[in-house]
């Protein structure tokens, strides 16, 4: 291992069902089984950050003191990450995210944030984020406690923020950003613009990189005054692609905390992605380093990526 990544983020149950089309308002369907299993978004980026390997990822969340929690610690650390700073609430549930997932691979998720809501910084996590090479936050916890971490990182540590879902966002905040990463949606969100291109370039006003992450069309990754770096992904079939962008942004950070240049990283976060969407869940279709390694040379030309 030879760099380090702090995941700051949320921790949920997730409970899919699969149905042929999603629900219209006021519409009842009928699923198949429920699927119980590990999700939320930071989490999900923790796994997927610690099964790419290279690098050391510690995990800060809060969960609830309750059976999910202890479930969620345990199938963390399973997966190699380090949960030293996962704080307990005695207040709060575990988070929840309620998944419905269609035909095609598309899906709806409802989260209730519960002990997400009160994550907090201890000693710990305080320590971890001074010796992180990679900082990597998301939206699903109070953004106060991303500024919090991202402040309290060392000088030179990348903070990628992953706005998703995407709210607006704190400019203290903003300030601290080194790479935003969203989808088109998010873009479109945070922006108010239609066009991609034009999100990009507004958001470029206020971070120095923007990596929108495209779907089936891959990624483009674009600092201020700088060509884009692009990247295709692997044509696979879906079947979920819940969690797919976590992966992905989970394998990025740990490649960039190893050192690997950026265009690298890119493909090996592309290659990841689409295997997960090949698998049902989050954490569980979360691929190992040998698989994502394999993906990686067969679709881009080997170690380096041509």
């Amino acid at each position: 291992m030879s760099g380090t990544v702090v995941v700051v983020g949320s921790i949920n149950v997730d409970v899919s069902v699969t149905v042929e089309a999603l629900p219209r308002p006021g519409e009842t369907l009928m699923a198949g089984s429920v699927r119980r299993s590990g999700g939320g978004k930071g989490a999900n980026q923790a796994v997927a950050a610690a099964r790419a390997g290279g690098a050391c990822t510690l995990m800060v969340g809060c969960v609830g003191d309750d059976g999910d929690g202890a479930d969620m610690r345990r199938s963390l650390t399973a997966s190699g990450v380090d949960v030293r700073a996962v704080t307990t609430s005695l207040d709060e549930p575990t988070g929840t995210a309620l998944i419905t997932v269609d035909a095609a691979a598309e899906n709806t998720i409802v989260v209730a944030a519960g002990a997400n809501g009160v994550v907090r910084l201890d000693d710990v996590a305080r320590e971890a984020l001074a010796g992180a090479d990679v900082v990597l936050a998301q939206l699903e916890i109070p953004q106060t406690v991303v500024l919090e971490a991202a402040r309290a990182r060392r000088e030179g540590a990348l903070l990628l923020l992953n706005a998703a879902p995407w709210a607006p966002l704190l400019p203290e905040l903003l300030a601290e950003v080194d790479v935003l990463v969203v989808n088109e949606h998010e873009a479109r969100g945070l922006t108010g613009h239609d066009d991609v291109d034009e999100a990009v370039e507004t958001l470029l006003a206020d971070v120095p990189a923007v990596l929108v992450t495209l779907g089936a069309a891959g990624s483009r990754l674009q600092r201020r005054g700088e060509d884009a770096v692009t990247v295709t992904t692997p044509r696979v079939t879906a079947v979920d692609t819940t969690g797919a962008g976590d992966t992905f942004c989970g394998v990025l950070g740990a490649a960039l905390a190893a050192g690997e240049p950026e265009r690298v990283a890119l493909q090996r976060a592309s290659a990841a992605a689409s295997i997960a969407v090949e698998r049902r869940g989050a954490q569980d279709a979360v691929p190992t380093a040998d698989e994502t390694t394999r993906r990686h040379d067969d679709t881009y030309g080997g170690p380096t990526g041509g």
